[in-house]
């Protein structure tokens, strides 16, 4: 990974940050500095020390569960949205 995005691939883990404070920090914790969220709903950073596979992701954010809204993603949106969850394994 080269300044937040990842080579070999489209996916933009700066983008995916971006995306994921505006459409998902509701729920979510996304990143470091939130400090409110829902509590039923895991933290990025939680999903991201799971170390899910980014096909296992793709799959969850396509296809999401009843409690999380279909946001319309696209496939480039959550690319970026796996991306940024990959840097959060620190």
């Amino acid at each position: 990974m080269e300044g937040g995005v990842i080579r070999g691939g489209a996916a933009d883990a700066v983008k995916g940050g971006i995306i994921a404070k505006r459409w998902c920090a509701a729920c979510h914790l996304v990143s470091p500095d939130q400090t409110q969220a829902n509590s039923d709903a895991p933290s990025f950073a939680a999903i991201a020390r799971k170390k899910p596979s980014s096909k296992q992701l793709t799959a969850f954010l396509t296809d999401p569960h009843p409690k999380m809204p279909d946001m319309n993603l696209t496939r480039s949106e959550i690319a970026d949205i796996v991306a940024y969850i990959g840097t959060l394994d620190r």
